[in-house]
């Protein structure tokens, strides 16, 4: 997500990552339905970065037609013939269960048909973890690179699935190269817990359930409203002193309409790049969008494969 498709930020965040996932194995990525450029361009740009290891998987001619147009040169990669974008988004997660991808990124379908496929009950790519997604923030203005979650899954989480958006994203970055123990802030409106607003007594409550471990990873303070969550004088001024106050890495909002506005309220006022990545699945899901500029879309499948890697690395292995 990018308020200006066209540009690019050198020497910004999003270059540490896309390094960082060059320096890896390429993943092998199933690519569902990419039936325009910007989707199919994605996805060769990244191959052709040594990020990921695309299968294509869609109508065959479409994809053909597609790369013809705007020369886009997919000769190497393999594709799958899937008649339309529901047969495309089933086809790709059975690919994911017969292990042909490490990855399931998105092309040109709507995000529901390819979630459908994803959350089926059966046939699906759930685990025990609540699915929940992460914007991966280059803000050029913040010091640091910022997450966003759930601005896109979640409608109106509860307790218990805001922790597992919360170990999700924790889990991401202490995984994927971020660094390790991020500070975690919980938003509301207020910094004060109030009944009035119940996000603040679930903020509060979350931050209990980290004292008593049932959030691992990371340094939790909530509830925080946006300005001292993100900036130090903000919080001086309501006489906050925490580690996470001023300094968040993590911004959890309280609901996807909040989360929704503050990504893009980052991406058009603040010119921010979003890196978008679905956790908590069989595989990390990369979402991208139509207004993604090229970086931004690189940057999703850098930090898709940078975590497919850590967690490739911890597999257990099997001795002969």
């Amino acid at each position: 997500m990018s308020a200006n498709p066209t540009q690019a930020q050198a020497g910004s965040k999003y270059d540490h990552l896309i390094a960082s996932a060059k320096a890896v194995p390429a993943a092998p990525t199933v690519v569902v339905y990419p039936c325009e450029e910007t989707s199919l361009r994605g996805a060769v740009d990244s191959a052709k970065a040594g990020i990921i290891l695309p299968l294509l998987v869609g109508p065959e001619k479409k994809i053909r037609d597609t790369a013809a147009k705007f020369d886009l040169d997919v000769s190497g990669y393999e594709i799958i013939d899937a008649a339309d974008s529901d047969a495309a988004a089933a086809k790709g997660v059975e690919l994911v269960h017969a292990a042909k991808g490490e990855l399931l990124m998105k092309g040109s379908l709507h995000t529901d048909e390819l979630m459908r496929a994803v959350t089926a009950k059966v046939g699906g790519l759930r685990t025990d973890r609540r699915i929940s997604h992460v914007f991966v923030m280059d803000v050029p203005a913040y010091e640091h690179t910022i997450f966003v979650t759930d601005a896109a899954i979640n409608i109106f989480p509860d307790l218990d699935a805001k922790r597992d958006i919360i170990q999700n994203a924790i889990d991401l970055f202490n995984q994927a190269g971020f660094g390790s123990n991020p500070r975690v802030a919980i938003l509301s409106a207020v910094e004060t817990v109030t009944s009035k607003i119940p996000s603040t007594i679930e903020a509060a409550a979350l931050c209990k359930m980290a004292d008593r471990k049932q959030i691992t990873g990371g340094v939790l303070d909530g509830p925080l409203a946006f300005d001292n969550a993100i900036d130090l004088e903000a919080a001086k001024i309501k006489g906050i002193a925490s580690e996470v106050a001023g300094r968040a890495q993590i911004l959890v909002v309280p609901d996807l309409e909040s989360g929704n506005m503050l990504a893009k309220n980052l991406a058009y006022f603040a010119k921010a790049d979003g890196a978008g990545i679905v956790l908590g699945a069989r595989v990390p899901v990369v979402l991208t969008s139509r207004a993604d500029s090229p970086r931004a879309r690189m940057a999703s499948c850098a930090v898709a494969s940078l975590y497919a890697h850590a967690r490739r690395q911890k597999a257990p292995t099997v001795s002969a």
